[in-house]
């Protein structure tokens, strides 16, 4: 069968809405079983693996259930080989186009781990210093400050691991997240919007920094737009380019890609919100629903533009475990702590986990060795993945995140490991990444 989504699931598509007789759970439960279903394997299909592996189909119903969520995909991974993957209920609920394990979704903040993978390959090629200053390399002058003040001397420390680490100073909860402004950025700089990211940058290279550079960690998209820029600057092309050609295609990953705004891909998935909630467009003065052009995607290239499917996203996972992807040394680097007082306890103590360099971390994880993972959310998107010590990982992708605070979209990573914990034999991987 591979990997291809059919049209429409074998038998009869049954309506969740329209069937009060069907609850909403067991239509999740129930579309799980259709044409989602899939083997690497030419002609196999799942055969028993649906039943060692059945805790993952309730986790995620019970989870989709309870926040209404249209579709979500599920990959696992066990020692470099697929053991699962499915998609559940809707990829587009209108046209009643079912996920399956290829449909792409927008990943959000997942992206961050492929840059920091971009970037470390160059490290490893001598292009890049984590140490560097980085604003040395971009030629970008600053925006003009009120009052003509000079720019704050200490973005000229920010290195490339500081932005990595996200210690360079920026604290989206002080100043706001420059990302999500780009409409008022580009009108600043006189310019149409939605704001570029090198508009975006001299914009923040005219603001102070809210704290000295590498004193402690503050969740900075920003900071990932200024690498897509480094990037770029080192390589002399496009960020999307560098990414597919260097990384992705050297693992066999051909179908991510930066997504668009106000639509979707071939084979992406539609996205939506609880509440149908619209917004102000950065691209017009149109009123449009929240995932579709109240923000720029494009912009976000580097820290939350990626478009990719369950199953690319598992190859991703694994192979940065091992060659050909990052050198062991690398991958070391990769995972270390920020330098000291960052993620540190008031007795100097390492705190249990870590944001490393483009990767939470906790250093004594499942199996003895180190847990990393990374979560997204955007309107119409929440992601997860994770990759486990014990050569377990996992990706989950949904079209809509929670809006409920009781509700948190976390949630999934414990019922994840809840499933993967009751699982009493695992069955031998489907095939090879």
């Amino acid at each position: 069968m591979g990997y291809g989504c059919r049209t429409q699931p074998t038998g009869t598509i049954v309506d969740a809405a329209a069937a009060p007789c069907l609850s909403r759970r067991r239509f999740l439960r129930q579309s799980a079983g259709w044409v989602w279903v899939f083997s690497l394997r030419s002609g196999g299909g799942l055969g028993a693996n649906a039943h060692s592996l059945a805790g993952f189909d309730g986790a995620m119903a019970e989870f989709m259930d309870a926040r209404r969520i249209p579709g979500g995909a599920l990959a696992v991974v066990r020692n470099g080989g697929i053991v699962y993957a499915k998609g559940y209920g809707w990829a587009d609920r209108e046209q009643r186009e079912p996920v399956c394990p290829r449909t792409l979704f927008r990943i959000a903040s997942v992206s961050k781990p492929i840059t920091a993978v971009t970037v470390m390959r160059l490290v490893e090629e001598g292009r890049i210093d984590l140490d560097a200053r980085v604003f040395e390399h971009l030629d970008l002058k600053p925006a003009p400050r009120p009052g003509g003040a000079a720019p704050d001397p200490r973005l000229g420390r920010i290195t490339v691991r500081q932005l990595l680490q996200h210690t360079a100073g920026w604290d989206r909860t002080r100043s706001g997240d420059p990302m999500f402004r780009s409409r008022e950025i580009a009108e600043a700089a006189g310019e149409s919007p939605p704001a570029t990211p090198e508009a975006i940058i001299r914009h923040m290279l005219g603001r102070p920094l809210d704290f000295d550079p590498g004193t402690r960690h503050a969740y900075s998209n920003f900071g990932y737009c200024v690498l897509g820029r480094l990037i770029e600057k080192v390589t002399g092309r496009p960020y999307e380019t560098v990414v597919r050609e260097d990384v992705l295609a050297r693992i066999g990953v051909r179908g991510m890609w930066i997504g668009k705004s106000r639509e979707s891909r071939p084979g992406e998935a539609r996205y939506y919100t609880a509440d149908g909630a619209t917004g102000r467009s950065v691209f017009s003065d149109e009123t449009v629903p929240e995932p579709y052009g109240t923000f720029c995607l494009e912009a976000m290239d580097a820290h939350g533009g990626w478009v990719a499917s369950v199953v690319d996203l598992a190859r991703f996972a694994a192979d940065p475990q091992r060659p050909p992807l990052l050198r062991p040394e690398t991958l070391e680097a990769l995972h270390a702590p920020p330098p000291a007082p960052v993620a540190r306890g008031p007795d100097g103590r390492l705190a249990d986990a870590y944001y490393a360099c483009g990767w939470m971390v906790r250093p004594a994880g499942r199996g003895g060795r180190p847990n990393t993972w990374h979560n997204g959310s955007l309107p119409g998107t929440a992601s997860l993945l994770v990759r486990g010590g014990d050569g377990l990982s996992w990706v989950v992708l949904f079209n809509q995140r929670s809006s409920d605070r009781s509700l948190p979209d976390s949630a999934i990573d414990a019922a994840l490991h809840r499933a993967a914990d009751a699982v009493k034999k695992w069955p031998a991987p489907l095939g090879e990444l």
